[in-house]
């Protein structure tokens, strides 16, 4: 058990031209990180608020409650949550967000410590891996009651209920319709990728007299190349699962739909404003911001921008939808959005008996008080708990009318990837050599980080 963390101690303490990794808004213990973070900072890279009651044990039982939430986005509404759980309760709350990019370090670091984090997030099977001697099992507790179904729970080998997810999301590419509208299109006109492709394609080639360009910049910068090496990832992936009826991660791949990955990446990188030699450097925030000024018309991100749009950026709800991510794949106007999660919370097994029992009951409040849901439905766009309210996310409104009419559901096959920052830092830099050079002898590298590197890190996980 303790051997387990150790080991993790070690790893997070390698040189960091030996970690380079990518960051996710989404992603967790057992998916992308970057960078190394000993300690939860008030910072622009991670933020720390303590309720006013932080430092007293003011439960009943004199437990409290250390929350490491590895969503940056959500950080203002957890601390706002967390503050009016205290407030009713007296129970100390403390939530600690780590940078984008950072959170499996910062977990690692945080677990080392006498006062380690009491609820934490695991986000796949490789995630449970690594952190199951610390991870409760969740059978019998109140919240797990509350689950709707088991599709977004993580179950060991024991078949012991670890980690519990308290979302599903869907991503694809987000549209400004208003600037679609101005450019003489409609959603209507993009059915595959061959109509993106001459949609894109005429507002790129007439970006100087539209006054925007077709895509957001796609970044490579650890803040932005999750949305590639792994969601971008996912589709090439999932379909080549549904064909080979893979459910356990496979030890090879065969990168059968690759050529499908480079037809969308292309059209990625060559309608956009930005230069290719850019994307290396180029950020998350900054594709985030040329879409919601209003400069680019697709934006390859997830549900959760939902509220940073509309809210930071001030765009209407009406003028915003997404699409599937189509790169010509046999049958996909039928396509969904991708769909499913990597947000499962675990209790830290090696917290006091108090503790643990003061975090399954903030749990299970936030899942069934009016404020707890209220927060969930603003943040996410699929709550699977029994009393989930109605979100105004249009994307994740868009997710459930295409399955409603029948279009199949992209599921979250990336999260088979074995050593996965590791994975996704080899395909990253083959990316950044492509863009920069797309020749065949590039994307050639491209596909075998895809392929080999699989297998290696497949190798190097499982022995």
């Amino acid at each position: 058990m303790k051997r387990k963390l150790l080991s993790l101690l070690l790893v997070a303490a390698l040189p960091l031209s030996l970690m380079t990794g990518c960051g996710d808004s989404g992603n967790t213990s057992g998916n992308s990180s970057s960078g190394t973070n000993d300690s939860a900072q008030t910072s622009d890279n991670s933020q720390t608020t303590d309720n006013a009651a932080a430092d007293s044990n003011a439960s009943a039982g004199g437990g409290s409650v250390y929350y490491l939430n590895f969503k940056p986005e959500a950080d203002a509404a957890w601390q706002q949550l967390a503050a009016e759980y205290t407030s009713q309760t007296g129970v100390s709350v403390k939530v600690v967000t780590a940078a984008s990019g950072t959170y499996s370090d910062t977990l690692t670091a945080e677990m080392a410590k006498s006062d380690a984090p009491t609820l934490y997030n695991i986000g796949n099977m490789s995630g449970l891996n690594d952190w199951n001697d610390y991870a409760l099992d969740l059978s019998g507790t109140a919240i797990y009651d509350e689950r709707v179904n088991d599709d977004y729970v993580l179950f060991d080998e024991t078949g012991a209920p670890k980690a519990l997810g308290y979302c599903y999301e869907s991503f694809g590419i987000i549209v400004n319709k208003a600037l679609l509208d101005k450019a003489g299109y409609s959603l209507d006109d993009i059915t595959d990728f061959a109509s993106l492709k001459d949609v894109a394609d005429d507002i790129h080639a007439r970006a100087g007299e539209l006054g925007f360009d077709a895509f957001s910049a796609p970044g490579l910068d650890g803040s932005s190349s999750w949305r590639f090496s792994g969601h971008l990832a996912n589709v090439p992936l999932f379909y080549e699962f549904r064909d080979d009826n893979v459910t356990e991660q496979p030890a090879t791949i065969t990168g059968a739909y690759l050529d499908n990955f480079r037809n969308i990446w292309d059209l990625y990188i060559t309608d956009t404003a930005a230069t290719p030699t850019s994307l290396a450097t180029s950020t998350g925030d900054e594709s985030e911001a040329e879409f919601g000024n209003a400069k680019a018309v697709f934006y390859q991100n997830g549900d959760w921008e939902f509220s940073n749009l509309t809210g930071n950026f001030g765009m209407s709800a009406d003028d915003i939808a997404m699409i599937p991510i189509y790169c010509g794949v046999a049958g996909e106007e039928k396509a969904g959005l991708n769909s499913g999660t990597e947000n499962c919370w675990a209790v830290n097994s090696q917290a006091s008996d108090e503790n643990i029992q003061a975090t399954l009951d903030f749990m299970y409040w936030v899942v069934t008080s009016d404020e707890g849901t209220s927060m969930l439905a603003e943040q996410f766009s699929g709550i699977p708990f029994k009393n989930a309210k109605d979100s105004a996310n249009v994307f994740g409104a868009n997710a459930k009318a295409y399955a409603s009419a029948g279009n199949y559901t992209l599921s979250w096959a990336f999260n088979h990837t074995p050593n996965v920052d590791s994975w996704r830092a080899t395909v990253v830099t083959a990316l950044a050599t492509y863009s920069a050079d797309p020749s065949d002898a590039n994307w050639d590298a491209v596909v075998q980080a895809f392929v080999d590197g699989w297998a290696i890190e497949y190798t190097a996980e499982n022995g």
